[in-house]
């Protein structure tokens, strides 16, 4: 896929990206290093959430479960409308009125789901689906300062794996990453996205950003109002468009900042114009 070439374009030491159709997660196309180890940076949170899911699904917690500052739950943390500020252990607003983007919220889940679970989280997250989809080069640094928001290391081939799992799951029911991905959860909340500003409404699913109609956004112009996935400070991005019928996952060496803002619309454009071709 000749569009894939535009990541020798960015400014970055090392990039690598991966395309992977939603009918069979065949592997599209590839370029630059699918086994160099990148940090995902909040890419790490659609892996916690879907953890978090399969503990749904194995009776480990409920979704409504209490979690968090008095009134949350586990929905609550996995849709950022705890009402927990960004980085800290400090509520901001009562849960459910706020799109607040939270790390801390995140590390809430994942503390929640080891205890639930009896195992520390970076375990339950290997055994319940990174070993699973054969994602041998990822993992969650419990040091890290924000290990289940934050703290994952990956690579592109992993990655592609796990875009797979979203278009097909394997791992968990059709009908609940349906609803993590495309169901809007506390519908009408604004916020902000991080890097892009406030956005009316600001809709997320249980982990998983969904486009809809923002502007700006770090996905195309021409990415479909289904599309949804997440991006990460280190440079990074996984989306799914299910209009498009494929995903790509990005990785690069050098933080987010304006040249992502301005290249990652851009190349997903161009690939989108490609598939849209069929080459």
């Amino acid at each position: 896929m000749e569009s894939l070439r535009m990541i020798e374009d960015w400014p970055v030491g090392t990039a690598a990206v991966a395309v992977v159709r939603g009918a069979d997660g065949a592997l599209l196309g590839a370029h630059g290093p699918q086994q160099h180890r990148f940090q995902l940076a909040s890419v790490t949170k659609p892996l916690t959430a879907y953890a978090a899911l399969v503990a749904v699904e194995e009776g480990v917690f409920e979704l409504d479960d209490p979690a968090g500052p008095a009134g949350s739950t586990v929905r609550h943390l996995l849709a950022h409308t705890s009402g927990l500020a960004f980085d800290e252990h400090r509520a901001m607003a009562e849960p459910g009125t706020r799109r607040l983007y939270s790390n801390a919220g995140f590390d809430v889940l994942a503390d929640t789901l080891a205890k639930a679970a009896g195992i520390p989280f970076e375990r339950y997250a290997a055994e319940a689906v990174f070993e699973p989809l054969g994602m041998v080069d990822t993992a969650i640094d419990p040091a890290h300062r924000t290990p289940a928001g934050a703290g994952g290391v990956s690579t592109a081939a992993d990655l592609a794996r796990f875009a797979a799992e979203l278009q097909a799951p394997r791992l968990l029911h059709p009908d609940t990453v349906s609803t993590a991905t495309r169901e809007v959860a506390f519908p009408g909340l604004t916020g902000v996205l991080p890097g892009f500003g406030h956005q009316r409404p600001n809709d997320w699913g249980l982990g998983f950003e969904i486009r809809d109609g923002k502007a700006p956004h770090w996905t195309g112009a021409t990415s479909s109002p289904q599309t949804f996935g997440h991006f990460g400070q280190s440079g990074t991005f996984l989306w799914v468009d299910p209009v498009a019928g494929a995903a790509c996952v990005a990785l690069a060496d050098r933080d987010f900042g304006p040249w992502a803002a301005e290249a990652w619309p851009a190349f997903t454009d161009a690939l989108l114009a490609e598939l849209r071709a069929g080459r």
